[in-house]
């Protein structure tokens, strides 16, 4: 029976996956910062195995207390990793090998670039960037053991930023590196590392996003250049929430990328993302600024 650590397994594409990959015999170690609602992810799990789960298959979602930015947390994920593998499942739990990692937790920060505090730039790269590198560190030496998968769960706003959303869209920039980075990296040691990439996605971080948009204040004196800056970030979070794929279609992909004989490297997710990649890709620079400011009304 394969294993999987998810982070950020709480709601969303993360939890999507861990119900998922559990349905198709996996032991799923979900990630997760709220213990509550780990138990209820373990419940939903252990049902949709006994009730609809493939063909012998005898998955379990095991949860795990880790915010990705605790490296206590970390440090006790990976001693746990390591006690179950040494014993090969013991300890109560199946677990006998980490066969893929799932770097998913993360969160949205947005706004202009001047208003966006320090202490809200950090924590974007706290969370979606250094917590994913502290994790995957933490547990490469169980991943190597078992010439594991990794999947970083990334987004088009990795390949394509606009205005309003340059923090989340340069930590996502960051992982596409680290994921290109760690391909060729971990190569000799038979981990093979992928990247995917969703455009809108209907999960709670856009109602966290929000939540932070909200909050934007604009001094009077830049009233003239971001004076539209709220109304400009709530269209593109009512936009991208409202064209956004179900987080199991994301799931879905996850686990084609931790099954396929040859996963690829990245795996580009909706007409949306497929759209904007596109147009960066054809259009001159200039031209692609105009759309972007006129689709926002900027």
């Amino acid at each position: 029976m394969p294993t999987a650590l998810i982070t950020g397994a709480s709601t969303g594409i993360g939890r999507a996956t861990a119900l998922r990959l559990a349905a198709s015999g996996w032991t799923v170690l979900a990630g997760v910062r709220d213990a509550a609602a780990g138990e209820r992810l373990a419940a939903e799990a252990a049902e949709g195995v006994a009730g609809g789960g493939f063909a012998g298959a005898r998955g379990a979602v095991v949860p795990l207390a880790l915010d990705v930015t605790d490296a206590a947390q970390i440090s006790a994920a990976a001693e746990l990793v390591r006690e179950r593998t040494a014993a090969g499942g013991g300890h109560g739990s199946p677990v006998g090998r980490l066969d893929a990692l799932v770097n998913n937790a993360g969160i949205g920060v947005g706004g202009p670039l001047e208003l966006v505090s320090p202490e809200e730039w950090r924590m974007q790269f706290e969370v979606n960037v250094f917590g994913q590198v502290a994790v995957t560190r933490a547990l490469l030496g169980a991943l190597r053991a078992a010439r594991g998968r990794i999947v970083l769960v990334s987004s088009v706003g990795g390949r394509v930023s606009v205005p309003f959303n340059g923090p989340y869209a340069a930590s996502k920039h960051a992982i596409e590196a680290i994921g290109d980075a760690l391909r060729g990296e971990l190569y000799s040691s038979r981990i093979s590392v992928s990247l995917v990439e969703p455009g809108g996605v209907k999960t709670p971080i856009w109602d966290k996003a929000r939540a932070t948009a909200e909050r934007l204040e604009v001094p009077p004196e830049l009233h003239d250049e971001y004076g539209s800056a709220r109304a400009a970030f709530a269209k593109v979070l009512d936009d991208t929430e409202r064209r956004g794929v179900p987080p199991e279609r994301v799931a879905a992909t996850i686990e084609r990328a931790l099954t396929a004989r040859r996963p690829r490297a990245r795996y580009l997710i909706g007409s949306d993302a497929r759209g904007m990649v596109l147009a960066r890709a054809l259009l001159p620079s200039g031209a692609f600024d105009r759309l972007i400011r006129r689709v926002l009304g900027i």
